[in-house]
């Protein structure tokens, strides 16, 4: 059952479950969208999350208790059969294993679970892989959904589209570091992230992403709208680079001419949920068609 909050006196917080899970991410999708498209008089922002959601309203203009009935109303009417999602299917190149984040890392073994492995081979153990290649297989076989945006500006949370017991899944550092090296790809519960800027942070780290995802200066054509590139929805399919690729790319990042490869994509949660992996080897051959 879902959990109304009031936040001060201009928020609402909704958690719709304490567990994620793609049908619970889709539901908060569906119920934020008929809510935008409602334009309700005092709305300010709508905020979807992972299993939940949070609206920022203007109290001089709704009730917070007839927003609550309305939002209450929604969870109870608004079915996630009925939605289409529109969505972009994205190539986002890895060089796995790479010297920066790696170096990184080692600097905070005192912090970690097993100071004795790397992040990698810490993840591959407890995951049951018999090697980090293994594990760095299955990471980029199929395809993760973008199911949030946040903990710092542009960081998408992504969730593989698998069944629940082929998940990945790793604990956070005992202690978070204090340092993260920008573009870092990390792992941390179910969900494969990618920090955008240099940091602090706690996910275990297993390699970097070639091209950035937040652009401060807006040179790159994918960065002309917004400073950042992810969007909740959009399905990225991780796909591991060796160096000589990864610097190529780096070289045309840093002339503000890289591009990432997409293709525009609609489609229904019914068709993800019913048969995640028909509908993965779906995508990954219209993106690499």
């Amino acid at each position: 059952m879902a959990r109304y909050e009031y936040g001060g006196d201009e928020f609402i917080f909704v958690e719709l479950s304490e567990e994620m899970g793609l049908e619970v991410n889709f539901q908060a999708m569906a119920i934020t969208e008929k809510l935008k498209e409602e334009e309700l008089p005092g709305i300010v922002d709508i905020c979807p999350s992972n299993a939940s959601y949070m609206v920022r309203f203007n109290p001089d203009k709704i009730h917070p208790d007839v927003l609550i009935a309305k939002l209450q109303h929604l969870e109870e009417t608004v079915s996630i059969d009925d939605i289409e999602i529109s969505s972009r299917i994205v190539d986002v190149p890895i060089l796995f294993d790479d010297p920066w984040t790696n170096e990184a890392l080692m600097r905070f073994r005192d912090r970690h679970q097993d100071p004795n492995s790397t992040d990698l081979e810490y993840a591959a153990h407890i995951n049951g892989f018999d090697s980090k290649e293994e594990l760095i297989k299955a990471i980029t076989d199929s395809p993760y959904l973008v199911s949030m945006i946040g903990f710092v500006p542009g960081l998408p949370w992504c969730y593989q589209m698998v069944p629940r017991e082929r998940q990945i899944e790793v604990p956070k550092y005992v202690r978070p570091r204090t340092y993260t090296p920008e573009r870092a790809f990390g792992f941390g519960g179910a969900f494969a992230v990618i920090y955008p800027v240099e940091g602090a942070g706690g996910y275990q780290l297993f390699g970097t992403a070639a091209a950035p995802i937040f652009e401060k200066e807006q040179r790159s054509p994918d960065f002309k709208e917004s400073l950042t590139f992810p969007r909740q929805g959009d399905i990225f399919r991780y796909r591991s680079i060796e160096m000589d690729e990864y610097e190529k790319i780096r070289e045309t990042v840093e002339k503000g001419t890289y591009r990432y490869l997409t293709k525009d994509i609609t489609f229904k949660p019914k068709n993800v949920l019913d048969d995640p992996k028909g509908f993965s080897e779906d995508v990954l051959g219209r993106l690499y068609a």
